[in-house]
């Protein structure tokens, strides 16, 4: 775990606005077969006014369908870059190839199924003006129907994120980050290891290296879950997995093991575990049947990885993850 660093944490206070003539800001957008998607998000970055000069990186992961295409219709509208993030699979490691080019003093990561508020731009970056660290607000309403919403708890729609994990630090969503890239790249950037939640592990290094997470209500994305009952459980078991993987790091397993994104609250009150728990609780309570599918698949991930050997443990964590 990363100690506290006064170094980092005084030069994070001190960077406020681009020097003239420098790029201000970078966004990052990690992509993985996104074609269907991307340009809805492009459409609305493309309709923005930025107060600084920024550029634009689309960080494919290896793409195999018509994104690069999509992509390219965008030239003459967008400041825009495809940087080829293929090396390694995973959206934690393609932000990092992005960051890692990027010119501009300020990070901010979105994804390429979801679509910015149409000021954006200028919010974060008034947020980053005064923060080094900032999180702004996911909205749930545009881009899901009503049935995929029971899926799930869409967090980080009132402020942080907030778990009893972590030693009690706030976490965020890297669907709607900020950072200033001095300490983007001080801490290390993502965790190519972690398969899905890197953005919590992320969160939480860089306030354990002594910079605060700001949560900026006014800077708004809005968020597409995943849909079909498949998507959903696929996705509930990376993040099941995920979490098991951040227990062992950060040491906090009995807390950890409550915190199913909104699952504790279906789960049998005899402390009961695992799939079959899952199951009996519905039973009983008849939620809907996302809301039951994505349960499965979290305690299905973290019941995998928490009852894995440790020779196998790192190998049942660390596979292709659910791409954002």
């Amino acid at each position: 775990m990363t100690r506290p660093d006064s170094d980092l944490a005084r030069s994070a206070s001190v960077q406020g606005t681009p020097s003239s003539g420098e790029v201000g800001l970078t966004v990052v957008v990690a992509c993985l077969n996104a074609a269907e998607t991307i340009g809805e998000q492009l459409d609305a970055l493309a309709g923005q006014r930025c107060p600084v000069s920024w550029e634009l990186l689309i960080c494919d992961n290896g793409s195999t369908d018509q994104t690069a295409a999509v992509v390219a219709r965008y030239a003459d509208r967008l400041p825009v870059r495809v940087v080829d993030a293929s090396a390694r699979r995973g959206p934690g490691a393609a932000r990092n190839i992005g960051a890692a080019s990027a010119l501009g003093a300020w990070l901010a990561f979105c994804d390429a199924d979801d679509v910015v508020a149409e000021d954006w731009l200028a919010r974060m970056c008034a947020a980053l003006e005064g923060h080094a660290f900032v999180a702004g607000r996911f909205d749930g309403s545009r881009l899901n129907s009503r049935r995929v919403l029971r899926s799930r708890v869409l967090d980080q729609q009132d402020g942080l994120q907030q778990a009893p994990r972590g030693r009690g630090l706030p976490h965020a969503g890297a669907g709607n980050m900020g950072i200033h890239t001095e300490v983007f790249r001080r801490v290390g950037g993502f965790d190519p290891s972690v398969p899905c939640l890197e953005d919590t592990d992320l969160s939480w290094r860089v306030q354990h290296a002594g910079v605060d997470l700001h949560y900026a209500a006014d800077v708004v994305v809005h968020v597409r879950l995943r849909a079909t009952l498949g998507q959903m459980y696929r996705q509930a078991v990376g993040y099941g997995r995920a979490h098991a993987l951040l227990e062992e790091r950060y040491g906090c397993a009995e807390e950890l093991a409550d915190d199913a994104g909104g699952m504790s609250a279906l789960v049998s009150s005899t402390g009961e575990r695992g799939p079959m728990a899952v199951l009996r609780a519905w039973l009983g309570h008849r939620p809907s049947m996302g809301r039951f599918v994505w349960q499965l698949g979290w305690h299905r991930g973290y019941h995998a990885a928490t009852h894995a050997s440790v020779e196998t443990a790192p190998d049942a964590v660390r596979g292709e993850a659910p791409h954002p």
